[in-house]
């Protein structure tokens, strides 16, 4: 299954379910690395969520494991610890997304980790970090999208509390956690230290949502509230035209010039002539651009701020995207044969030179490969067989 990316050679040992872990150890699969996925009898909850070509592999699922190896092992048996142990001595990378508690009750803490295998990085994935009063709270993507202020943000933009459409703070932890352990495993391969990794979601969103919102919270005594104000604007969406919705950014001076000089619009004066004049009124500037917009048709937008060089793009549904021409051009879908048909996967969006990564395999069945990978542990274990010695001839 390993094929020759960036990580080829890298065996990872992968305990996370749901989203965030998976997600990571989906990127590293697709990067060359052989992910061996344990999961509990039952399997990852993610396999039942969602529609798929049959029971267990639900879309979400097949998407963020695909390329790995499922191994099923009870780890309240002693059997089951015992095979995971044996997993641990040759990996490279162990990670996990139980809680602090649970993996050190089970007996696989980064201590007892590390004893099988000094070299190894150890990654958490926590809702919150250890060092905090809210560390053995349950956390999902919805509740630390509350936590981090999101919803906050959207009810600035929108006038009503709400989550972003998607799984944002799943998805951000993940890769967190793999840059995370990317960074340890290039420490170990300058000096082979391994060392343990701790990954939370609570504290990545909260860094994710202040790098820009921080603003005049910053400073000591504060400049301002912690917020950005052009990003909830309450007029900051996109725009009606004549015959749908586009979104467009005459943002910087450049692009403003050339946007009235080919609209003129009768507003845009002198006020407005700067950026920083047009952030101290920008939503009063989106109100006005949105009323603009309504003139003409989404092409006749298209065509005219495009050929100025200022950004813009129709506003497209998610299955617009599996028909997209550039990302069609480019090869960004690999269609991978599997047991339960073909899936059309979204592929790995970076490119290599030296070492392209790609999809190397789809999703496994729940323990498809446990005999395969227990046989050889088996294998592996067993003593050499005597080999006759030039005396005994």
């Amino acid at each position: 299954m390993n094929h020759p990316g960036p990580l080829s050679g890298v065996r990872v040992v992968d305990l996370t379910a749901m989203v965030m872990g998976p997600y990571c150890t989906q990127i590293m699969a697709d990067m060359g690395a052989d992910v061996v996925k344990i999961e509990p009898p039952a399997g990852d909850n993610t396999r039942y969520i969602s529609v798929g070509p049959e029971p267990g592999m639900g879309g979400v699922f097949v998407n963020v494991n695909r390329g790995k190896r499922s191994v099923v092992l009870d780890l309240r048996s002693d059997e089951g610890r015992a095979t995971l142990r044996e997993l641990i001595v040759d990996a490279d990378v162990f990670i996990h997304s139980m809680r602090a508690t649970a993996i050190a009750d089970l007996g696989f803490g980064y201590d007892e980790v590390a004893a099988l295998n000094p070299s190894i990085v150890y990654t958490n994935c926590y809702g919150y970090g250890r060092g905090g009063p809210d560390s053995n709270l349950t956390a999902y993507d919805d509740t630390i999208q509350a936590e981090c202020g999101l919803p906050s943000a959207q009810e600035q933009l929108t006038g009503e509390a709400g989550y972003v459409g998607t799984i944002i703070a799943d998805k951000v932890a993940g890769m967190t956690a793999l840059y995370a352990t990317m960074m340890a495993l290039f420490h170990r391969e300058r000096t082979g230290e391994g060392q343990e990794v701790e990954v939370a979601m609570f504290e990545t969103m909260a860094a994710f949502m202040l790098v820009e919102h921080a603003n005049g919270a910053m400073f000591t005594p504060p400049l301002g509230p912690a917020v950005y104000p052009r990003v909830v604007a309450p007029n900051r969406k996109p725009y009606r035209t004549e015959d749908g919705q586009i979104s467009a950014l005459v943002y910087n001076d450049k692009q403003w010039a050339a946007f009235v000089d080919a609209v003129k619009p009768a507003w845009a004066g002198e006020h407005f002539a700067t950026l920083e004049q047009r952030a101290r009124r920008i939503d009063e500037v989106y109100q006005l651009l949105g009323d603009t917009f309504r003139e003409r048709t989404t092409q006749e937008w298209l065509d005219l701020l495009r050929s100025r060089d200022i950004p813009a793009a129709p506003v497209r549904t998610l299955d617009e995207l599996f028909d997209n021409p550039h990302l069609e051009e480019v090869g960004f879908f690999e269609k991978v044969d599997s047991p339960y048909g073909a899936v059309r996967y979204p592929g790995p969006p970076t490119w290599f030179s030296r070492t392209p990564g790609h999809i190397s395999g789809p999703a496994p069945r729940l323990g498809a490969h446990t005999d395969e990978i227990v046989d050889a542990l088996r294998v592996a274990a067993e003593p050499c067989s005597r080999q006759p010695h030039l005396d005994d001839a």
